[in-house]
């Protein structure tokens, strides 16, 4: 198996984020990718594919905005790191906004998702290495590791939250169709649900999203993700939310996932993403099932049985201790079933 990471996706290193009423430690930190790269100890730098596979995903403001917006939180002489207050509900127009802190409102989500000062380097270089994953297929691997940091799967076309700013998933998915890999499926195994991505494709008959989640109505993201989102206009039937309640174990998460990859395999799939997150394990701290080490190996296990060329994008995990054996024991499951490294 293939394994991209890349030193750059450390420099976003926010402090706190706003959470329940109060400031919290953040819990994505760079102490994440480095518990993944010990344990996995084997990566290729990605290659720098430049902006046009994010564009291809990302609304062109969104991006001139998050190349620019500490930037610009400097210079309008803002201090701590820079967090929207003020959220457009209902609508959404390209306004021309002028203060910093009205386009960071504009283009968010969610109070949770500081831009700092190495947030965009972190973020363009997890999606190079998602880039990277997906063009290791197009060369013959029969799988292939992203190890993104700050995960994606939160944000959408046009906005930030969730820890994540560009959607390396979608990125990934959206390469693969344009490298002649598709017909496309997106598996997301986080702990949350995909809501960026299933924004994305949600009239996109042309990419599967398969999400198993918490259930929305107890858990972020809240708005997105019940069962009864299948998918519209031209992406009708082409969206699954499977929502589990929080303590759900593996004899529970079981059966949801072969669910999922059924789904996939009648669907017609021919490539893989997988949404890899390790906050289902039991013991991660802002999360609720209850998933142990030796399950993510039988979860890797089953996805690499249904024998899909698979690009594995990494994305939530917060218990950092035990983040890098997690991942291991997925990819180490994958890699067994596939047959092939």
């Amino acid at each position: 198996m293939r394994c991209f990471f890349d030193d750059r996706q450390l420099a976003h290193a926010p402090g706190r984020e706003f959470h329940n009423g109060g400031w919290a430690v953040h819990a994505e930190t760079p102490g994440r990718a480095r518990s993944i790269a010990g344990a996995l100890g084997r990566w290729e730098a990605p290659r720098d594919h430049g902006a046009e596979p994010i564009a291809a995903v990302h609304d062109a403001r969104y991006l001139a905005f998050l190349r620019t917006a500490w930037d610009d939180w400097v210079r309008e002489g803002r201090e701590g790191e820079a967090i929207g207050y003020a959220f457009p509900v209902r609508h959404r127009r390209a306004l021309d906004l002028t203060r910093i802190e009205a386009r960071l409102g504009a283009f968010s989500m969610d109070a949770s998702t500081p831009i700092t000062a190495g947030s965009w380097d972190a973020a363009y270089w997890g999606a190079q290495c998602a880039v990277s994953a997906v063009d290791a297929l197009a060369e013959g691997a029969r799988s292939s590791f992203a190890l993104c940091r700050p995960p994606g799967h939160h944000a959408g076309a046009d906005y930030l939250g969730g820890y994540c700013f560009l959607n390396n998933a979608a990125i990934a998915a959206r390469r693969a169709t344009a490298k002649g890999l598709g017909p496309v499926a997106v598996l997301d195994v986080d702990y949350h649900h995909g809501n960026g991505t299933q924004d994305i494709f949600l009239g996109d008959g042309s990419v599967f999203f398969a999400s198993i989640h918490a259930d929305p109505r107890t858990d972020y993201p809240f708005y997105w993700g019940h069962g009864d989102e299948r998918g519209e206009g031209a992406g009708a039937g082409a969206t699954l939310n499977l929502p589990l309640s929080r303590g759900t174990d593996w004899s529970a998460y079981r059966p949801a996932l072969a669910q999922a990859l059924t789904a996939i395999a009648e669907w017609g799939a021919k490539t893989l993403v997988v949404s890899f997150g390790a906050d289902t394990y039991a013991h991660d701290p802002i999360a609720g099932f209850a998933l142990e080490t030796g399950d993510f190996a039988e979860m890797g296990r089953m996805i690499g049985a249904a024998g899909l060329p698979a690009a594995i994008v990494m994305e939530g995990g917060y218990a950092v201790e035990a983040l890098g054996a997690n991942v291991a024991a997925f990819l180490s499951g994958f890699e067994g079933d596939e047959g092939a490294t």
